[in-house]
């Protein structure tokens, strides 16, 4: 599984530094180093929508947000992988 999260100027505006280390954390704590590549891109033109930072999986965009980083992950991570 791929997981790209937004690191252009609006999205670490909204966080995307403490986004990317919270998924970096719970992907380790997890031990899924082997199944989930994490990775950032500059911007994915979504910008005006959503309230978080963007995240990609496997080409589908979520607004996600520092303190509900660990929700999504549980939600569209785990799940994905079982």
């Amino acid at each position: 599984m791929k997981l790209t999260i937004c690191i252009g100027s609006a999205c670490h505006v909204k966080g995307s530094r403490i986004v990317l280390e919270q998924l970096q954390r719970l992907v380790a704590e997890n031990k899924l180093k082997d199944k989930v590549d994490i990775a950032g891109e500059f911007c994915m033109n979504k910008c005006t929508e959503g309230e978080g930072v963007s995240v990609k999986i496997d080409g589908e965009i979520f607004s996600v947000k520092p303190e509900n980083t660990a929700d999504f992950f549980n939600k569209q991570v785990l799940k994905r992988l079982k």
